[in-house]
C-alpha cells in the first residue's frame, strides 16, 4: 500500500513550475520533492507528498493530526511486536 504524506517546505530551488523543487521536512527527514503541481507553494507551507511529487496544499493542523495518527499506528505496531 502507498500513503500520499505531508511535510513542511523548508527551502525551494527553481524559477520554472515545471522544474521547481523543494526541500521537505518529514519529522526530521529532508527529503526533495518536485513542486510541479503545486506552483503556489510557499516555503512554510506543508504539502502531501507521493513518490517524489508534491500533490496538493494542506493546511498546517491537518498536517499535524496526520502526524499524530502516524505516531499512534507506530505505538501500537511496536506493541504488537514487543507484546506477549
Amino acid at each position: 500500500m502507498c500513503l500520499a504524506i505531508p511535510g513542511k517546505v523548508t527551502s525551494i530551488e527553481g524559477d520554472d513550475p515545471i522544474w521547481r523543487t523543494g526541500k521537505v521536512d518529514f519529522g526530521g527527514i529532508l527529503k526533495e520533492v518536485s513542486l510541479a503541481y503545486v506552483p503556489e507553494v510557499k516555503i512554510g507551507d506543508y504539502v502531501i507528498v507521493h513518490v517524489g511529487f508534491a500533490l496538493s496544499r494542506v493546511d498546517e493542523s491537518e498536517a499535524k493530526q496526520v502526524f499524530e495518527y502516524l505516531r499512534e499506528m507506530e505505538e501500537l505496531s511496536g506493541f504488537k511486536e514487543g507484546g506477549p
